[in-house]
C-alpha cells in the first residue's frame, strides 16, 4: 500500500525589499512521505528567496523530471527550475537545458559539502546554474518552524533573510556556491 502525501499549509506573509517584492501568499504543500520538515522549510525557502504570482511547486520528490518548484511563463517555456537537495549532475545539466535559469538548495552539512566537491568541476561550466548552500544549524532551525499549518513572516533585506512564525525568527544566511549573472 502507498503511503499517501500529507498536505500542509503555510500562509507567507513576504516583505523582499531587495526586490520590492511584498506580497502574501496562501501555499498548499504535498510532503512526501520520505520528506523531513527540514527539506519542506528548505523548499519554502526556495519559494520566498523567488516569490513570484508563477512560481509553483512541482511534483518534486514524486516526479522525476520535474524539480521542487518552477515558474513558467504564458507560453509555457521553464523560467525558473528549482531543486532542493543534492541532485543528480546530470539531472542538473538536462535541466538546465530545459530551462533559463535553474537554482539548487543543497543543506545537510558535510553531505552538501562532499556532494558540491564531486560534482564542482563539471558544474561550474554550466552557464544558466546557480548553487546557493545552507548551513545545517540554518536548515534545522527552520525545521523547527514546521507545522501542518503554518503563517510565517518573511524578511529579506540587503541578501539578510529572516523567517519566523509568533514565537521563532531564523535568520538564514545563505553560502553561494556558484552563481549566474541573472541571479538575484
Amino acid at each position: 500500500m502507498a503511503l499517501n502525501a500529507t498536505i500542509c499549509k503555510a500562509t507567507l506573509h513576504i516583505a523582499d525589499m531587495d526586490r520590492h517584492y511584498y506580497q502574501d501568499h496562501a501555499l498548499t504543500i504535498a510532503r512526501h512521505p520520505s520528506e523531513t520538515d527540514e527539506r519542506m522549510m528548505v523548499r519554502i525557502l526556495a519559494f520566498v528567496r523567488h516569490a513570484h504570482d508563477a512560481l509553483a511547486f512541482g511534483n518534486g520528490l514524486s516526479e522525476e523530471d520535474e524539480p521542487d518548484l518552477w515558474q513558467k511563463d504564458l507560453t509555457g517555456a521553464i523560467e525558473l527550475w528549482i531543486d532542493v537537495g543534492q541532485p543528480d549532475e546530470r539531472s542538473i545539466r538536462k535541466a538546465c537545458g530545459r530551462a533559463k535559469q535553474v537554482v539548487i538548495y543543497t543543506y545537510g552539512g558535510h553531505s552538501a559539502d562532499r556532494w558540491w566537491e564531486q560534482n564542482r568541476a563539471k558544474l561550474e561550466r554550466v552557464t544558466n546554474l546557480t548553487v546557493m548552500n545552507l548551513p545545517v544549524d540554518t536548515s534545522r532551525a527552520l525545521a523547527k518552524l514546521a507545522q501542518r499549518a503554518m503563517e510565517l513572516q518573511c524578511t529579506i533585506q540587503d541578501g539578510q533573510i529572516w523567517m519566523g512564525d509568533r514565537d521563532n525568527t531564523v535568520q538564514v544566511a545563505l553560502e553561494t556556491r556558484k552563481i549566474t549573472d541573472s541571479e538575484p
